[in-house]
């Protein structure tokens, strides 16, 4: 993945919420357990064990759930205080720097669901990221969350050590440049689905043919319908922000897939597979529905909810 050295970044959206304290304490997990224990889990002592059920998880229920426990002011302050995007200007930036990627990312994700959805567009609040834990308009969240997005303040929330600490080295997952944006991508998905009202068909939780499943399957293909056109993107100014996409970055966005497949985790974490419990769809569902976005492009194509089978 490369970008255009000319192309102007706008770090307005992207902020960092530096380090809260370790362990969060008292909150609830995206899964809406207390304590941050998921449904069927156990203290276990591993953050692993925490994340296999909420990573990727959309937070909360239908527009404006507050998964994580009662929505709460967001004190934004530190966010406009934060220097760790103020160097992040242009294309030939975010070919340097993995955090003024992460805001290029953001930028192209902006311009192509301002366009796909014209006047039901509303941007995301702010792109997150954050150490040990955070405040959100869902309650407080830690690491252990993994990446995720928030109705009750419409931001996108990550730790960026779960890409190396937890999807690679616990869950197996590639560490390829394209990974990353492939998991902003599905969040971003997660809040075209809180502009487009698919947060209010979720009524099952659990299963492969579940409406959560359903809702998660929908965020893959969305992330993949941006990355069919990730290189027609603009900055503000009309220069293209994304110059390649290639073979092997689209490789990595369906290994990331498939490796946070409820099976592939289960049979790592478990020893089995339990199909009742699944949240977000199997490691073959996830990368099929990935694809699917990718080839087809389109929001009629990507409707899991009236796909008889997912």
């Amino acid at each position: 993945m490369r970008f255009n050295p000319k192309a102007r970044l706008d770090t307005r959206r992207v902020g960092d919420a530096g380090r809260g304290r370790r362990g969060g304490g008292g909150g609830r997990s995206a899964m809406g357990m207390p304590g941050g224990l998921p449904v069927g889990g156990g203290i276990g002592g591993i953050v692993v064990v925490v994340l296999v059920f909420v990573v990727f998880q959309l937070v909360g229920g239908g527009g404006g759930g507050t998964g994580l426990g009662g929505a709460t002011a967001l004190d934004s302050s530190r966010l406009d205080d934060s220097e760790r995007y103020a160097a992040c200007e242009t294309g030939a930036d975010a070919n340097e720097s993995l955090d003024c990627r992460r805001v290029a990312v953001e930028n192209s994700l902006h311009d192509f669901w301002s366009d796909e959805l014209g006047s039901r567009f509303r941007p995301v609040d702010q792109l997150v990221t954050f150490t040990d834990s955070v405040e959100t308009g869902c309650g407080p969240a830690t690491a252990a969350v993994g990446p995720f997005y928030c109705p009750g303040d419409q931001r996108i929330y990550l730790d960026s050590t779960f890409f190396d600490d937890v999807l690679a080295r616990q869950l197996g997952g590639p560490q390829g440049g394209f990974v990353e944006p492939y998991v902003l991508a599905h969040e971003y998905g997660h809040h075209v689905q809180d502009l487009l009202g698919a947060m209010g068909k979720v009524r099952t939780q659990q299963g492969p043919q579940s409406d959560a499943v359903r809702l998660e399957l929908q965020a893959d293909c969305y992330a993949g319908m941006w990355a069919r056109a990730a290189t027609s993107t603009e900055d503000a100014d009309g220069n293209v922000l994304i110059t390649e996409l290639t073979d092997r970055d689209i490789e990595e966005a369906l290994a990331a897939a498939s490796a946070v497949g409820d099976d592939r985790i289960q049979q790592k974490t478990q020893g089995q597979v339990t199909e009742e419990s699944w949240t977000h769809g199997s490691a073959a569902s996830r990368a099929r529905w990935f694809r699917t976005g990718f080839e087809e492009g389109s929001l009629e194509a990507c409707d899991t909810f009236s796909a008889s089978r997912v």
